[in-house]
């Protein structure tokens, strides 16, 4: 299978993850992916009870299962790929989440999503710097 450029990749994740919210993605069905896309999803499966721990830490006033799938997905992704993923500069991951939230999101979801991800960005470089 021919590699996805990084921002495909990060779409395709996006919809496998989305589709997990409704029905179980097999590990066969990740075996035909992108070896980026099998990494990532498979990423954040290991780590989404942490990373929803995360989500929900910061989005004040919102459960979790009342985010939005689209943005609550995109953060699943985005913040893996912050806390995970060393290949991969913070500031490119944030403006591809922000982008993928214009495409997919609503109206309101670029800000909401890029300010999630700026405060656990921050918190991290805090925490290293430390």
């Amino acid at each position: 299978m021919k590699a996805l450029s990084r921002h495909a990749a990060r779409e395709r994740i996006l919809k496998l993850l989305f589709q997990r919210d409704f029905r179980p993605v097999s590990n066969h069905e990740l075996g035909e992916e992108d070896s980026y896309v099998r990494e990532v999803a498979s990423g954040v499966s290991e780590k989404q009870s942490e990373i929803d721990r995360l989500i929900a830490q910061r989005a004040e006033g919102w459960r979790l299962e009342r985010l939005h799938t689209v943005d609550r997905n995109i953060l699943r992704l985005a913040i893996y790929e912050l806390l995970y993923r060393e290949d991969v500069p913070p500031e490119v991951v944030i403006n591809e989440a922000v982008e993928l939230a214009k495409k997919y999101g609503g109206e309101h979801s670029p800000v909401f999503v890029n300010g999630i991800l700026d405060r656990i960005w921050k918190e991290v470089r805090k925490k290293e710097s430390a």
